[in-house]
């Protein structure tokens, strides 16, 4: 046993470890979820311009993504609907209605050239694995320049923790990490394709909540136009919700009919008698025309989930971009240093006539020597030592070239190189100007895509929460039949106590004198003859003054008590009398008379006795009651 139990938990903690981090959360580096990385990859890799059948792209992703068609299909199609990286052609579904795209072999899709730029792919920057099967290489995740994380979004669960980060607007986060490289202070909030309104008074950086609402034209008193929705809906699913609050007699309409195509058009006619201001409240309420959202903005960073703030992703990224381009310029620099070694070599090589020396050699060394040695006094030109490699270069120069070589042309490609080395040195001194000039730049290439892109859809508002129970009408009855003793909204027979909504909350007290509080109920055995019941809100309560006659079955003494009921816990049964006393009556006048009538004994001549309940004062729910008469109780009559 012990054995299996140990084989099971290490297989646990690698499955939980590669849930987390190869396919639920994204990675902080590129945003990316491995199926999307990978979709990413293969249209790189395959890119030529042209639309391919998505039904294609799917296949070749399967190289990369063991998981089958079907999760890549899904993947490219949200990644696709995000309007970044993929250009689509067809039909993607539709984000208001909820419509699911065609089938893969209707609709094509193609890189978006603004990819590569926004993804650095160099195999000198970025990182590359074997495949599952190690027959290709794929990336551990893209060097990005733009924090993706917060510009599309994600959402997962994975074992034990879940992400839910949600989306920004581009130029919005653009332009939080051109503050954060100035040292200014910046604040972002999220923004939705769907549009709607926000409440973000909560967001906490990425780690609080939002309400979100949808957009309603309300300017006709009879008509109410749904415009916007809010953050993770459809107009299929809003609308159902409208439906069901119809039917539940929440909402008074008529009708509800949906005009989406590409905009929200939800048309909701009023029933005679019923204004839009009478209305709005109740959609709010009791549809999906109002939600909250929480957020938690986990991502893979180190290899390690970690929960960071959106203030912290634009500082982490800020960072990346300077170190991405930082690396590039260096690349670039040594890549033109190299060139300008080689073009210094042919220069010397020709102008020289160096290859005139290795005629008369016979044997390869010879050659490589007499070119290494012909070099010897112009050592002080070449930017490094001449190699082996170089020398093959110089040989495999065609006779037909050396003839013709253009000694001007060398010396404006010299200057050129040295012109760009001189200009990346420049950039290099100064990382955090040229990082902001390539937002500059990057942000100016995206306004191709469409200004619908940039511009923010959602509205950022103050929202009041909607009390559910102020906007419901109490307008079920609380009926009791005391012949079976059943107390609820659905009860058949019995009489009519007085109007609930589902949300109050009910007192009631037994006939035994035990007492609890719940929530309206729909049938509930309270038993015969139930001494009382009412609200059980605070206003209600505190105007409620009970008094309790118990006798104690030790002495068979009768005691009284009067107080009130200020605090409780639902679904829970209380008893007005100590234990082991046995409750005679519960009564809920300010005033009323009863009589004791005592045990009968030899020298005992008033046998009975009336007293006044409102004479006895009024004490706190936990106290002992006060004795009435020291006396033995054979029982008590209530006027």
């Amino acid at each position: 046993m012990a054995y299996v139990k140990n084989l099971f938990d290490q297989n646990f903690i690698q499955y939980a470890s590669y849930v987390i981090r190869d396919r639920a959360i994204p990675e902080i580096t590129d945003g990316l979820k491995p199926v999307q990385r990978r979709i990413i990859h293969t249209l790189i890799k395959t890119d030529d311009g042209r639309f391919t059948k998505v039904a294609n792209v799917c296949g070749k992703v399967m190289a990369y993504h063991p998981h089958g068609d079907a999760s890549i299909y899904t993947a490219l199609v949200n990644l696709a609907n995000k309007e970044i990286f993929i250009d689509k052609q067809g039909n993607f579904g539709n984000m208001y209605t909820g419509d699911g795209a065609s089938a893969p072999r209707y609709i094509e899709c193609r890189l978006r050239p603004i990819t590569k730029e926004i993804l650095n792919t160099n195999p000198r920057i970025t990182q590359y694995v074997e495949t599952y099967d190690s027959r290709d290489v794929e990336p551990t995740s893209f060097q990005a320049k733009l924090p993706l994380v917060l510009i599309m979004g994600a959402e997962g669960i994975a074992v034990g923790m879940s992400t839910n980060i949600l989306s920004h607007n581009i130029h919005e986060v653009i332009d939080a990490e051109r503050k954060c490289l100035r040292g200014e202070k910046f604040q972002l909030f999220p923004d939705f394709p769907t549009g709607g309104l926000i409440d973000v008074s909560d967001y906490q950086d990425g780690l609080g909540k939002i309400i979100t609402r949808a957009k309603m034209d309300t300017s006709d008193d009879k008509k109410i136009v749904i415009t916007e929705l809010p953050y993770g809906s459809t107009t299929e699913r809003l609308c159902n919700s409208i439906e069901k609050a119809v039917k539940n007699g929440k909402i008074k309409a008529t009708s509800i009919q949906d005009y989406t195509s590409d905009k929200v058009n939800i048309e909701i006619r009023l029933q005679r008698g019923v204004y839009t201001k009478d209305v709005v409240d109740s959609l709010y309420a009791f549809t999906d025309c109002e939600q909250t959202i929480y957020c938690n903005l986990l991502v893979i960073k180190d290899n390690m989930p970690v929960q960071m703030t959106c203030t912290q992703v634009i500082e982490h990224h800020a960072k990346q971009l300077v170190g991405i381009l930082k690396r590039e310029l260096e690349l670039e620099k040594e890549d033109l240093m190299e060139k300008l070694h080689l073009r210094t070599l042919e220069r010397i090589f020709v102008e020289e006539r160096i290859y005139k020396k290795i005629e008369q050699q016979k044997t390869e060394e010879g050659v490589i020597k007499a070119v290494k040695d012909g070099f010897k006094p112009f050592a002080k030109e070449l930017i490094r030592p001449i190699t082996d490699e170089d020398v093959d270069h110089l040989l495999k120069i065609p006779i037909r070239r050396i003839s013709l070589y253009d000694m001007s042309k060398n010396k404006a490609e010299v200057e050129a190189i040295n012109a760009r080395i001189k200009e990346i040195n420049r950039l290099l001194k100064h990382l955090v100007d040229y990082a902001i000039s390539w937002l500059d730049g990057i942000e100016k290439k995206l306004e191709s895509l469409g200004e619908e892109n940039l511009k923010r859809h959602t509205t950022i508002t103050n929202i009041n929460a909607v009390d559910v129970k102020a906007v419901t009408k109490r307008d079920l009855s609380l009926k009791y039949d005391e012949k079976n003793g059943n107390l609820g909204t659905e009860v058949s027979g019995g009489t009519e106590l007085f109007k609930v909504t589902p949300y109050d909350k009910i007192l009631y007290v037994r006939k035994s004198g035990i007492y609890s509080v719940s929530e309206t109920p729909k049938k509930l055995f309270v038993g015969p003859e139930m001494r009382y019941c009412g609200f059980a809100d605070k206003e209600s309560l505190s105007k409620v003054l009970f008094t309790i006659l118990y006798r104690d079955p030790a002495t068979q003494f009768v005691h009284i008590k009067r107080c009130k009921i200020q605090a409780f816990i639902m679904n829970r049964d209380y008893f007005f009398a100590p234990e082991g006393c046995e409750v005679l009556h519960v009564d809920t006048r300010k005033s009323f008379t009863f009589q004791l009538n005592y045990v009968k004994k030899p020298r005992l001549k008033v046998l009975t006795e009336k007293f006044k309940a409102d004479k006895f004062e009024e004490k706190s729910l936990k106290a002992k009651g006060i004795r009435v008469a020291n006396k033995e109780v054979q029982d008590i009559v209530v006027e």
